[in-house]
């Protein structure tokens, strides 16, 4: 691997700590998480019996469009990767996006069983968009696969297998995160 270039003046993140999903509702979405990839909740930050947040101030700190307001969020894990922090919000909404659309637009577990693995999500609700098929290049080593599912509310889940690993051109300035060995 290569030396990656002087980086620049302040400190660096250190990871993905968790990345955040809105659902049109968070109890279904936590059984569809728990059924079909053994999610546990960690916690509720906001539950039915808090008031929203809500208003001007929030709509500026995290970017809602006019008369938005939280109604539940509730923090779930996946394994040993970062958490998933779970919205309910009314207001203005646009649909799941796509791959091909700009920002986030899945998220990739890896699975030890990719089959088994998607024939649970695909009973708890999700919808395969294809069977599993091979990986593109560098993640196409010896037994890999790759599928996407779609949740009930459109989010695009990507489950991956890649036993025999990565591999990676000299260039190279990092290796991707793999699971810890069991």
């Amino acid at each position: 691997m290569s030396e990656s270039p002087a980086p620049a003046a302040g400190p660096l993140p250190r990871g993905i700590q968790h990345i955040g999903v809105t659902v049109p509702d968070l109890d279904a979405a936590t059984t569809f998480f728990v059924e079909g990839l053994g999610t546990k909740v960690a916690y509720d930050g906001l539950t039915p019996e808090d008031e929203p947040r809500q208003g001007e101030e929030v709509e500026r700190q995290l970017g809602l469009p006019s008369g938005a307001a939280i109604h539940r969020q509730r923090m779930i894990v996946i394994g040993e990767g970062p958490g998933l922090e779970v919205f309910e919000i009314s207001g203005e909404q646009r649909a799941a996006s796509g791959l091909a659309d700009f920002g986030l637009n899945h998220i990739s577990l890896y699975c030890d069983d990719i089959e088994g693995s998607l024939a649970r999500l695909v009973a708890a609700g999700g919808t395969a968009l294809s069977e599993v098929h091979g990986n593109s290049r560098h993640e196409d080593s010896p037994g890999n696969g790759s599928v996407y599912v779609k949740a009930p509310w459109g989010m695009l889940i990507e489950l991956q297998t890649i036993p025999s690993g990565h591999y990676y051109d000299e260039d190279s300035q990092a290796e991707v995160w793999m699971p810890s060995p069991r």
